[in-house]
């Protein structure tokens, strides 16, 4: 086997640092950090205490970016120690560390030039993720309820917070939709990839004599509104319905008319929340659903050439973007990346980063081939 050249590696992760470091703007993150220190430091910050989360919510993450490259720049400082060391010593244990560590460095390198294409206008955003069951009867309800459990297993283990805010069950099992936000820097640029039409086919668990199906599910993911992001709309066009809110198969969870239904009359977006307590509750979270929503379509708008958008999902039943096969066989593929696993249950228990991955890399260059 080929010694490997660890000055040449070396070299390369500093080389893949310095990208990093101009795209990712240091200087800027910097500045952002001082300003936010700033902010962070008046005595009336918590005066208004939803302001002042998004101040330490945004100070807090400039400041591990920052921190995370100084540690890169150091851990390749020390491998370069490590590799002299291990060649003075002419000791085989010091060089299997050192292989190990540059594995590891790669991979880190890896993870943060991944996050340096979120350079989207909306991808720093929150996600509203609305997951609704497609062609496929019961097994497409049971598939949407799948995915939904896939995502918030995902979130869960990035340590990032969710919050389910609608949930329409299906009569026998499963869910007809269900939409849910996922609180985390970058969360938006980072699940948008996953917007799309996906499909399951396996033997159906409510087929009696055992037949595979084929159902179909679809994600839309939509950045969350901010309140600076001035998106009004007219009281005349909306129209809006309380009933109330149910739980599986159609039993009463509420006694009281809290759940909301709101529609945007000239576009047709309808929005449905129930899971806060009240109605006023619901109603201010429908309507900064539909405030995400339209934000959208203004953006679409504005830039008709940008197709992409990744809440906008126009994949019809015969056109999915990702595959999960249970029968005859087990894998699970992306056919816009090509990137597959092979075992399901790992990923709808949330092993899905290979997936996001590999879609961001993809987006990033159909963007780069479109300027």
């Amino acid at each position: 086997m080929a010694e490997t050249d660890y000055t040449a590696e070396i070299a390369q992760l500093r080389s893949t640092l310095s990208n990093i470091e101009q795209v990712s703007d240091m200087e800027q993150i910097k500045a952002d950090i001082t300003r936010l220190e700033a902010e962070a430091s008046a005595p009336d910050l918590w005066d208004d205490p939803e302001a002042a989360q998004k101040v330490t919510s945004k100070l807090s993450h400039r400041q591990t970016e920052l921190e995370r490259v100084a540690k890169l720049e150091q851990r390749i400082d020390d491998m370069e120690v490590m590799v002299e060391l291990a060649a003075e010593e002419d000791d085989d244990s010091a060089r299997e560390d050192v292989a190990q560590e540059l594995e590891a460095l790669r991979k880190t390198m890896s993870d943060l030039e991944i996050v340096t294409l979120l350079s989207g206008e909306y991808d720093e955003r929150d996600a509203v993720i609305t997951i609704r069951a497609g062609a496929g009867g019961v097994d497409a309800a049971d598939f949407a309820e799948i995915l939904m459990r896939m995502y918030l297993r995902w979130a869960e283990q990035r340590g990032w917070t969710t919050k389910v805010m609608d949930t329409a069950y299906a009569e026998e099992a499963g869910l007809k939709s269900a939409t849910f936000e996922v609180k985390a820097p970058y969360a938006f640029g980072t699940l948008s990839v996953e917007a799309g039409t996906h499909r399951l086919v396996r033997i159906s668990p409510f087929d009696n004599q055992g037949r595979r199906q084929t159902s179909f599910a679809a994600v839309e993911v939509i950045p969350l509104i901010e309140s600076d992001d001035s998106v009004e709309i007219p009281e005349g066009e909306l129209k809006i319905d309380v009933y109330r809110s149910s739980g599986p198969g159609g039993q009463s969870v509420n006694t009281t008319d809290s759940a909301v239904r709101m529609t945007h009359i000239p576009t047709g977006i309808v929005v449905s929340m129930q899971n806060e307590k009240s109605q006023i509750q619901n109603r201010a979270a429908a309507l900064r659903v539909m405030q995400s929503r339209l934000l959208l379509v203004r953006k679409a708008e504005q830039d008709a050439k940008k197709k992409e958008m990744a809440g906008d999902v126009k994949a019809s039943w015969g056109d999915q973007m990702r595959s999960y096969v249970l029968n005859p066989y087990q894998m699970v593929k992306d056919l816009r990346t090509n990137h597959e696993e092979g075992n399901p249950s790992s990923v709808f228990d949330g092993a899905i980063d290979g997936f996001i991955d590999a879609g961001i890399r993809w987006r990033a260059g159909a963007r780069h081939s479109e300027d």
